[in-house]
């Protein structure tokens, strides 16, 4: 059994109203399920999706062949790529979400009012989340995964570049779902990739209650820009690691190398490298990276550190590259260096690398972003590396959840009064 087949015969608001009523519909139904059964749902999941590898990797063998002939940078072919490890990957981190902590109905805090009212906050579903995502079809299983533990149900409306990749990973996790009895509905996709189709999502106010995108800057500013639905999002990762002059030069190497280079394409790759003009070992660091294939791009201080080093233009320094490219800065102390995050960071992700424990603490206090790190690659901003399990997004706003969005991120909270027939004087 799969989802009802629902396609574009009318117009966008018409076929999103059809498809988040009968997410809501489901998601009434979700509500009532024992915890165990959406647990049970959610490994019943992940068991489709390695019995489907053979029909998810061909899937996305097309999107790949026709995102190559598109001219899709390397870095976007590599967010797109699937291959057994990753898929492996995908079903394992839904396995991961089932065996999390389920929060909905726990309770946050309880209080006893002198009248002797008994009031609690206890977490609930949000209710019906559209997620609006681009190019990265591991995000249909993570979103799908993160909805349905936390009681919610999901409309899924992914990029063109990977439509048949998220078609069969979308028909896989539905496949088990429905065989351990979740309503198919409960996670939907979006049949369209007509553009039209997000705008309506982004005006269903009553029917969607939030809004996430996960994508570019320029799809980003386009739901915050249009929305009627709340929306979470995370802008640039424009991320910083500042060496200091107290790093140690094997840590320093070792975190820069793999904070830029391991994946270039994630968001949390490090944009910008921050060097203290006291670091003694500055042309090593740079020689590290341009020898592993990086291109820097630096300020008259860091260029004079290498010849290879080209000179920096100020839209470099507010610039997510995404690709094997670098922004690199001397700075004069901790004090140029958070007022360089502040006036170019983007609230993502940011680190210190330092063996000075009082540098690294006014660092943690001072930067204001959702993750702030001390000795570590800004590569490890990821649900599944916070023990998330997945998550849904890095939220960079300032309200509601901040971070990795993960279970707790995906609920809201209700009172709950318990009175003995008291009335208000």
């Amino acid at each position: 059994m799969s989802a009802p087949v629902i396609t574009l015969d009318g117009d966008p608001d018409s076929l999103v109203a059809t498809l988040a009523q009968a997410g809501r519909a489901a998601q009434a139904r979700l509500a009532l399920l024992a915890p165990e059964r959406r647990k049970a749902a959610l490994r019943a999941a992940a068991k489709a999706l390695r019995a489907q590898e053979s029909a998810i990797l061909a899937a996305n063998a097309q999107d790949m062949a026709a995102g190559a002939a598109r001219g899709l940078s390397s870095a976007m072919l590599d967010r797109l790529r699937l291959d057994a490890e990753r898929l492996a990957g995908i079903a394992d981190a839904v396995a991961v979400v089932a065996d999390l902590p389920d929060p909905v109905g726990q309770v946050i805090d309880r209080t006893e009012r002198p009248n002797g009212l008994v009031l609690s906050r206890v977490r609930v579903p949000i209710g019906l989340i559209g997620i609006i995502y681009e190019s990265r079809p591991n995000v249909t299983a993570d979103a799908a995964a993160l909805c349905l533990a936390s009681g919610n149900a999901v409309l899924l409306r992914g990029g063109s570049e990977a439509v048949h990749s998220n078609r069969a990973i979308h028909a896989a996790l539905v496949a088990g779902l429905v065989e351990a009895g979740v309503p198919a509905e409960a996670v939907q996709l979006v049949p369209s990739q007509d553009r039209s189709v997000v705008g309506a999502m982004l005006t269903a106010a009553g029917l969607i209650d939030m809004i996430v995108p996960r994508g570019g800057k320029s799809l980003v500013a386009r739901v915050q820009a249009d929305a009627r639905v709340p929306v979470l999002a995370h802008l640039d990762g424009i991320n910083h690691t500042y060496v200091h002059a107290q790093a140690n030069p094997a840590k320093a190497e070792a975190i820069a190398c793999n904070a830029k280079l391991r994946r270039t394409g994630v968001c949390g790759a490090m944009e910008t490298l921050l060097i203290d003009a006291l670091y003694p070992e500055s042309a090593s660091l740079v020689a590290a990276l341009l020898d592993a294939g990086c291109e820097l791009r630096g300020d008259a201080r860091a260029s004079a550190l290498d010849p290879r080093i080209v000179p920096a233009t100020e839209e470099d320094w507010d610039t997510e590259y995404l690709d094997a490219i670098l922004s690199v800065a001397v700075v004069d102390g901790l004090d140029a260096a958070l007022a360089h995050i502040a006036r170019h960071g983007s609230h993502h992700t940011d680190a210190i690398v330092t063996e000075d424990q009082a540098a690294a603490a006014r660092f943690l206090a001072e930067v204001d972003s959702a993750i702030v790190m001390h000795n570590a690659s800004s590569q490890f901003a990821d649900g599944g590396e916070f023990g998330l399990g997945a998550e849904i997004g890095i939220a960079t706003g300032r309200l509601h959840a901040r971070g990795p969005v993960a279970l707790e991120g995906l609920t809201t909270y209700k009172w709950l009064v318990r009175g003995s027939g008291q009335v208000r004087p």
